[in-house]
Parts: C-alpha cells; structure tokens; sequence
C-alpha cells in the first residue's frame, strides 16, 4: 500500500500503521479514510495529501 505525505507539515499517512489515535486502524488504504480526514500534525484535509514518491 503506498503511503501519502502532507503537504503543508510533512507527516505521512502509513497506512500498514494507520492512525490509532483517530481511530483509524492498520490497513486502511489512504483512499479509504474518511472523506473528513485530517492530519493529525496540522489539520488540513485529504486533499492536501500527495502520494509519497
């Protein structure tokens, strides 16, 4: 699964990680989370994410 880095901040959605703390749990594909998604460092949404290189 390939993983998705923020924009603004840096932080990178893993998602053989996923995000415990949001609920969120390891296996999610990033084009899975919800629509309302949010970095969990900065707060912007899904679409200020690219997929990591």
């Amino acid at each position: 699964m390939k993983k998705y880095v923020c924009d603004v901040c840096g932080w990178v959605y893993d998602p053989e990680v996923g995000v415990p703390e949001a609920g969120i749990a390891p296996g999610v594909p990033f084009e899975e989370l919800p629509e309302d998604f949010e970095c969990p460092l900065c707060g912007v949404g899904k679409s200020e994410f690219s997929e990591e290189e």
